[in-house]
């Protein structure tokens, strides 16, 4: 069997690496009536990072790509439909018996796009997610693609119940509780994680923003950092700045005013593992730093209006805030200094074993 995984982004290489891991595992495990699985793994070029070097693949155990497409930058029109191009050709030459997608960027959708082209079988990771807010070019990725998929790989109940109130059980798919390949990641790059070289205090907070509805509104921005400042009188925040979002605090002239706020520069996954394993609470807009609190047991505090990851929130381990100063305030006096106990704890998201479900799924699918 010949997988072709498309990635765009350095968040999906991660994810991408414990199903990686798990066909290393099941090569290694075959008996001589058994056909080895062989993955060829394109990079999109969509988001470009400079962290992605040789020693990113080789820290991280991930394969490296096997194809490199250098798409990224563009319109949203022109970045999907120059993958679709490119994604096409390889598809071509490979002939794979899967395309395997992650998420909800345009990578993911051209990867769909080809594959129902091409009728050749789609595998969607993370299926079923959904924010209910159609401005989102994320929403509209991730329902295209769940649409034309032959396998849905959802990572919650939640995303199986949004599947099936569409009426997806009524399609042509499978629909499969995969649990989340996530969780598998963050358990195994927790004995990989790395403290950065960073002064930190006691009980310090998490903390990152970088998406476009709260940098991309000044009203919003501003009441974030209002919040933080007044909280980093008490806690030092230790917050990883993206560019984007600096360059906003530039342009519209916000103030770091305490100097518990620590701005630092973008880290690696490794030691942005160790910072989640060690703060006191996580306070985000960011998707995957909601659910990689609570596979560590932190409260999370989430700066936006709605969130993908409905049962954080209906289970107590997440707050919506949005960007409202005094609603941030009263939540972090709620929540602060109260991790998630381990009776608290339940298995939203699997056991840590999706990728192992995902491979055996895709070899039964013919049986």
């Amino acid at each position: 069997m010949k997988i072709l995984t498309i990635l765009g982004a350095r968040p999906q290489f991660i994810k991408a690496g414990s199903v990686s891991r798990a066909i290393k595992n099941y090569n290694t495990q075959i008996t001589n009536n058994q056909s080895p699985i062989t993955e060829i793994i394109i990079h999109t070029g969509q988001h470009y990072d400079s962290n992605m070097s040789d020693i990113f693949f080789e820290q991280m155990k991930i394969p490296k790509p096997d194809y490199f497409l250098g798409i990224g930058g563009k319109s949203h029109g022109a970045m999907t439909g120059q993958m679709c191009e490119k994604i096409e050709e390889v598809a071509l030459k490979e002939k794979p018996d899967w395309i395997m997608v992650y998420g909800d960027t345009n990578s993911t959708l051209a990867g769909a796009i080809v594959a129902s082209k091409l009728h050749i079988k789609l595998a969607h990771i993370e299926a079923g997610l959904r924010s209910f807010n159609m401005q989102m070019p994320e929403e509209i990725n991730r329902i295209l693609t769940d649409r034309i998929s032959n396998i849905l790989f959802c990572p919650t109940d939640t995303a199986v119940k949004n599947l099936k109130n569409e009426a997806f059980d009524k399609f042509n798919c499978k629909i499969i509780n995969s649990g989340d390949v996530m969780f598998d990641g963050a358990m195994f790059y927790k004995n990989l994680a790395v403290k950065p070289n960073i002064n930190l205090t006691d009980n310090y907070i998490l903390c990152t923003i970088h998406r476009a509805e709260n940098t991309d509104d000044e009203t919003r921005l501003k009441n974030i950092f209002k919040a933080l400042n007044e909280i980093a009188e008490k806690k030092q925040i230790i917050l990883p700045l993206h560019p984007r979002t600096k360059q906003k605090l530039k342009d519209t002239n916000i103030l770091i005013t305490n100097n518990k706020l620590t701005i630092i520069n973008p880290i690696g996954y490794l030691e942005m593992v160790w910072l989640i394993d060690n703060c006191s609470l996580v306070m985000t807009d960011s998707g995957g730093l909601q659910k990689e609190a609570y596979f560590f047991k932190k409260q999370c505090i989430t700066l936006r209006d709605e969130t993908e990851w409905v049962e954080l929130v209906e289970n107590g381990f997440n707050t919506l805030v949005g960007a409202n100063k005094k609603t941030i305030l009263e939540t972090y006096k709620q929540v602060t200094n109260t991790p998630i106990t381990n009776n608290q704890y339940t298995n939203l998201y699997g056991k840590a074993n999706a990728s192992d479900k995902i491979i055996k799924e895709l070899i039964e699918y013919y049986d």
